[in-house]
């Protein structure tokens, strides 16, 4: 008897280390992909870009929301199964890590999947400082790649290709996956990104449907 072979999905992931979600989102991915065939596109991006140009804040930045979040991804992370220790300082300035991952990147521009968990890792196992020197250089060495050349122009413009790259595309978070021109943000959406890969019909007319805008109340 002869199978069709399952058709294969290819996936933009739009991510930053600095968010807890993104991590654990990478590391549930093949969990929850299990069965499909699917291409992943690690796409990093500086999350506080897509902030700024929203006009929005981190959840980390309001108190309120900061201590929430803590405490939900510390019950997911418990959940899946995933090590989750947070880290000696949150928010921090992610851009040494972006570059780090992005100048050890192939001929494609973007990371493979060791690489990035190698970012993750960096990030949130062990909770230290995500910006301590002797532990940037661990990494870069993790890389394969000389800190010197993360500081280089065309990795810059590179993460700033990308982030603009995501905003052109309406990403407005992280994590983000994108699927044939639709997006799906956060950790809490896999299972909606599953179903349309799995050819759920809801994903036509009534995806169209459900985001039509309704005029009511704008704040200004």
């Amino acid at each position: 008897m002869v199978h069709d072979a399952p058709a294969l999905h290819r996936l933009s992931f739009w991510f930053d280390p600095i968010s807890p979600y993104a991590h654990l989102a990478f590391e549930h991915l093949p969990q929850a992909l299990e069965g499909l065939s699917v291409v992943v596109d690690y796409k990093p991006v500086l999350f506080g870009a897509l902030l700024k140009h929203h006009d929005h804040k981190g959840p980390a930045e309001i108190e309120p929301k900061r201590a929430w979040t803590f405490r939900q991804v510390a019950w997911q992370a418990r959940s899946l199964g995933v090590q989750l220790d947070l880290p000696a300082q949150h928010p921090f300035n992610p851009l040494p890590v972006l570059r780090l991952l992005l100048a050890a990147a192939g001929p494609s521009g973007l990371p493979n999947r060791h690489q990035v968990a190698c970012a993750f890792d960096h990030v949130w196992h062990g909770g230290a400082d995500p910006l301590d020197p002797a532990r940037l250089a661990v990494l870069a060495q993790a890389l394969g790649v000389a800190p010197a050349t993360a500081e280089g122009e065309p990795v810059k413009a590179q993460l700033k290709a990308l982030t603009e790259e995501a905003l052109g595309k309406e990403v407005f978070g992280v994590p983000t996956w994108e699927w044939e021109g639709r997006l799906f943000w956060g950790l809490d959406a896999l299972p909606m990104l599953c179903a349309a890969l799995r050819g759920d019909p809801w994903f036509g007319e009534e995806w169209d449907r459900a985001a039509r805008r309704v005029p009511g109340l704008q704040r200004r």
